[in-house]
């Protein structure tokens, strides 16, 4: 093969380009990026002729907790998130093994739904990153950093551990070091302060402080629950906004999940803030809230898109975001539209992340990180706009395959890299477990009776 031959040239599939654009064309990928966009076709080592397809970005899920799959299902009918709910089984009891078959299945689950890159942040994250990114995705890790006990959260109390705080500082040192750049450049890091209200003030200050040292996103669920704002604003008279700017936390580097119960002070200090809001549609609603995303944008902060625990299928995100935030407007805006929700999907994420002029496009330069979907459907047909036909009609199934660093991950709907099967049974096998070690269950889990697996 000679140095100017193209690894793969994809052909005859409608590409959607910058804002939306769609354009039936051919690609071409040399090494990790794309190298070509046109209608001549150059020589290359594989050819795939696509017609009936349409290739986009893949998708960035700027909130994800990949191992958190057991409570899915039942957590969502609990109306808050599984750490703060007792009679769910909790993260915290899992081992490295469990984690680490958790989190595969999540990370599968999510790239087969053409989500090429995660922000993932689990326990026992030493020993599940590099499991996950034997699937093929592109993954930003953390540890779940906290030092409040979490036994204590469950009995409606908040109890700190300063000496827990100080172990978890030095593993996501560690981690840091070990990690960023591996698998190819296909895992980086970031850190995740779990929230205000399970962070005490000085854990915060440490966590901001190694952030800054090594130029690193933080990740937090803020603003989640009246709950969490009314425990704040009693031990620190403040909101969590205010306390994470106060903190030297609210900036550009902030990759701030839910953002549901804030003010209109909040929303402006978030608006100044240059911090990216990272809305989760589908999670929130199924608890009865919703973030102000149109109040937000207004104010000038950034909104990017993720899934959290409830799956991993952005495609469903893109559609919630655009429905949802039609209700709050209560019509149909010229800036509330399908092009709108998918760059929130594809091209913001890369920007909370720094990675704006590698991810997020389908333009020559840009990694090839790509969703190809099989628009030969009957839901999908005819189709008048992609772009349209992707965010009001297409699902996770609909993917047929899925490159990350032009690497053909999922091919035909089946892994590449990976046993689809054996994840899955293993995944299985630990959360009936899991089950049945939760002492007072709020709802049994369905396998553990005999279902068929």
């Amino acid at each position: 093969m000679t140095d100017d031959m193209l690894d793969l040239l994809i052909t005859d599939a409608t590409l959607l380009l910058a804002g939306g654009v769609a354009r039936t064309t051919n690609l071409g990928i040399r090494g990790k990026q794309i190298a070509f966009i046109g209608d001549e076709r150059p020589a290359a080592a594989r050819t795939l002729a696509l017609p009936g397809r349409v290739v986009t970005p893949g998708f960035v899920n700027t909130h994800y907790h990949a191992g958190l799959n057991f409570v899915r299902g039942v957590a969502p009918d609990c109306g808050f998130a599984p750490s703060y709910t007792p009679g769910l089984p909790q993260a915290s009891w899992l081992n490295e093994d469990e984690a680490l078959a958790l989190s595969r299945l999540g990370a599968l689950e999510a790239l087969r739904a053409g989500c090429t890159t995660l922000v993932d942040s689990f326990v026992h994250a030493e020993a599940t990153v590099a499991g996950m990114a034997e699937t093929g995705v592109r993954l930003f890790a953390s540890q779940r950093l906290a030092d409040v006990d979490f036994a204590s959260v469950l009995e409606g109390d908040r109890r700190f551990d300063r000496a827990r705080g100080e172990r978890q500082l030095e593993r996501a040192a560690a981690f840091v070091e070990r990690w960023a750049g591996q698998a190819d450049g296909r895992i980086q890091v970031h850190l995740t302060a779990h929230a205000p209200d399970t962070c005490s003030v000085e854990f915060l200050r440490e966590i901001a402080a190694l952030a800054e040292r090594h130029d690193l996103p933080i990740s937090t669920h803020l603003a989640q629950s009246q709950d969490e704002v009314d425990w704040v604003r009693a031990r620190h008279d403040r909101s969590p906004v205010e306390l994470l700017d106060e903190l030297g936390l609210l900036n550009d580097r902030l990759l701030a999940g839910h953002c549901i119960h804030v003010d209109e002070a909040d929303i402006a200090r978030l608006g100044r803030s240059g911090a990216h809001v990272v809305h989760i549609p589908v999670g929130n609603a199924m608890s009865g809230r919703i973030a102000p995303t149109r109040r937000l944008i207004d104010a000038g902060a950034p909104i990017c898109l993720a899934t959290d625990t409830m799956h991993g299928d952005m495609i469903e995100v893109m559609r919630w975001t655009l429905a949802i935030g039609r209700l709050q407007a209560g019509f149909v805006a010229d800036d509330w539209q399908p092009r709108d929700v998918f760059a929130m999907g594809t091209g913001n994420g890369a920007t909370a992340l720094g990675w704006a002029d590698r991810l997020g496009l389908v333009a020559v330069g840009m990694l090839a990180d790509l969703a190809i979907l099989d628009f030969r459907q009957l839901h999908l047909t005819p189709c008048i706009d992609p772009l349209g036909s992707l965010i009001h009609n297409a699902t996770a199934a609909d993917v047929e395959s899925v490159l990350v660093n032009g690497e053909l991950v999922i091919d035909q709907g089946r892994a590449t890299r990976v046993d689809d099967a054996a994840i899955r049974a293993e995944a299985d096998r630990v959360c009936q477990a899991l089950w049945k070690r939760c002492p007072k269950p709020l709802r049994p889990y369905p396998s553990v009776a005999g279902t068929p697996r």
